[in-house]
């Protein structure tokens, strides 16, 4: 069974959505949390379930290649085979990516090309969506490179955009859907079930 680090720097709600869904029908061994800053309710997720957890800040670091040499080697000395970042705020250093290619996968909450980048995050993206007036909105699951939100789908769900909406109404369909793709996302990677060519990837049967 492989073995998955999670990324998280808020309350953990789509960690805690992994761990429900892998304890009902298990996929994969989550080996390791790995929390942007100290006092996130992830933390106490982990906890709860029995879960390592490493505290990692990138401002304790001299450079974002220290940073990622960090995490690599927490990552090797567990024995991770992939990583997911589950509202996980921070860019990634380029060599942890590099030593984990196509092995990262992030969720952003909107249909990645819309609404995604640099300053894209959380309330932000649902603000965005209702000012621009779209009809449609949702979230991405997607590999991730050296770039914000760049990196080849995986899958997408979509989530109607109401008259009456508010961004915070908005977020709180959007993060149910979140709920039930992520895991569907990390049971697909984990069991072997992606293959990736360039930018397109296809679910196998």
């Amino acid at each position: 069974m492989k073995k998955i680090a999670v990324f998280a720097s808020g309350s953990g709600s789509d960690f805690q959505s992994v761990i429900d869904a892998n304890e009902k029908d298990p996929f994969c061994e989550i080996g390791l949390l790995v929390a942007s800053k100290e006092g996130i309710y992830a933390l106490e997720r982990a906890q709860q379930h029995g879960i390592p957890a490493i505290v990692c800040r990138a401002r304790d670091f001299a450079s974002a290649e220290a940073f990622g040499e960090e995490l690599i080697s927490q990552l090797h000395a567990r024995g991770i085979d992939y990583v997911v970042l589950a509202g996980y705020l921070s860019m990634l250093p380029e060599n942890l990516i590099r030593a984990f290619p196509d092995r990262i996968v992030n969720i952003h909450p909107s249909l990645i090309p819309s609404f995604c980048g640099k300053g894209f995050y959380g309330i932000n993206v649902h603000r965005a969506a209702i000012e621009y007036g779209v009809k449609v909105s949702g979230l991405t699951v997607h590999f991730v490179d050296e770039h914000y939100d760049n990196g080849a789908i995986i899958l997408q769900r979509t989530v109607p955009v109401l008259s009456e909406d508010t961004p915070e109404s908005l977020q709180a369909r959007i993060l149910e859907e979140e709920h039930k793709a992520l895991p569907e996302a990390v049971r697909l990677l984990a069991t072997g079930r992606l293959q990736k060519v360039g930018r397109k990837v296809t679910i196998l049967s």
